[in-house]
């Protein structure tokens, strides 16, 4: 389980549409680069996943400490290799930077249940 965000935590999503013919390749290259960035300075999490309705759609999931480790990581060979399979997509990528305020858990469904 993940460290709950704080109020400098930054999550980046990119979600890509990959061609058949390239999906094998952008998910192996995608596997590879993900173990690499988990190691970065300030990355709390970062996972990879594939739509089980679309299976040409990969979304990458990323959960920065800080705006600077994420900036830092944006300047990454690591993203580098992100932003070729990126290219690879046969649509243009949803690409978010959520900036975190505030999170909750079991506690907002027991208030909002009772």
């Amino acid at each position: 389980m993940d460290p709950p965000a704080d109020k400098s935590s930054i999550r980046v999503g990119i979600r890509m549409l990959i061609p058949a013919n390239a999906h094998d390749e952008a998910l192996m290259i995608l596997n590879s680069v993900t173990e690499m960035i988990r190691i970065e300075e300030g990355c709390v999490s970062c996972r990879l996943y594939q739509d089980l309705q679309d299976r040409g759609a990969l979304m990458l999931e990323q959960l920065w400490a800080r705006q600077i480790d994420l900036e830092r990581h944006l300047r990454t060979e690591q993203f580098h290799t992100v932003l070729l399979v990126v290219d690879m997509a046969s649509e243009f990528p949803e690409i978010r930077f959520d900036f975190i305020e505030r999170t909750s858990g079991m506690e907002t469904i027991q208030k909002v249940r009772g």
